[in-house]
């Protein structure tokens, strides 16, 4: 889920900078020090928004650099367990398929694609189902639900684990014919009820 997150910093100002706007440069500050983190409690950040910086600093003795304490808005992701997400297949393996979603990509393995069987063909960069002939390849776009994630402190990548096998989840196509399926499914029932009511 995409959040806006209100954070708090003290920004260190080094005296080669001090000449541009205290503004401009403490945002710029705290995207060097903030963008592309990751954070077990706020998730990927994303990019920092704005910020309001305390024009009174202080000062250390020996140290030219003044220290402002200032609050600011990020952009952040944290995907949360069991929640629907839509990305794009980015890369196709012998184990599964790694989906775009967000910031980052999250695993869809091969057990988690379909309930028939399912084999990977890398020169083709698509995952076939045997029976029902339903492809997923590079570039497809699909829905899914969150069933794993691990972000731990000062990781490089975070890891998401995501399923397609619940009704209604999946790439457009095979949405479309579930839907479909549903509402055909529907008339009869309703007139299954008719018939019992007369």
């Amino acid at each position: 889920m995409f959040t806006i997150a209100e954070m708090s910093d003290v920004v260190k100002i080094p005296p080669n900078r001090q000449g541009t706007s205290l503004k401009e440069t403490s945002i710029s500050i705290l995207k060097e020090k903030y963008e592309s983190m990751i954070s077990s409690d706020l998730g990927y950040v994303i990019m920092i928004i704005d910020a309001d910086i305390n024009a009174i600093g202080k000062l250390v003795s020996g140290d030219g650099a003044t220290y402002h304490r200032v609050n600011f808005k990020a952009l952040t992701f944290y995907p949360t367990l069991q929640e629907i997400v839509e990305g794009e297949v980015v890369e196709i393996t012998e184990f599964g398929a790694f989906v775009r979603i967000g910031p980052t990509d999250a695993l869809l393995h091969l057990s988690q694609i379909l309930d028939e069987y399912l084999r990977s063909d890398l020169k083709q960069g698509m995952i076939i189902a045997n029976n029902s002939s339903k492809t997923l390849k590079i570039g497809s776009r699909l829905r899914a639900r969150v069933t794993a994630v691990s972000l731990s402190k000062g990781a490089a990548m975070g890891k998401i684990g995501i399923t397609c096998r619940q009704p209604f989840l999946g790439t457009e196509e095979w949405i479309q014919t579930e839907v479909k399926k549903a509402e055909d499914v529907q008339p009869q029932k309703k007139e299954k009820v008719k018939k019992v009511v007369s």
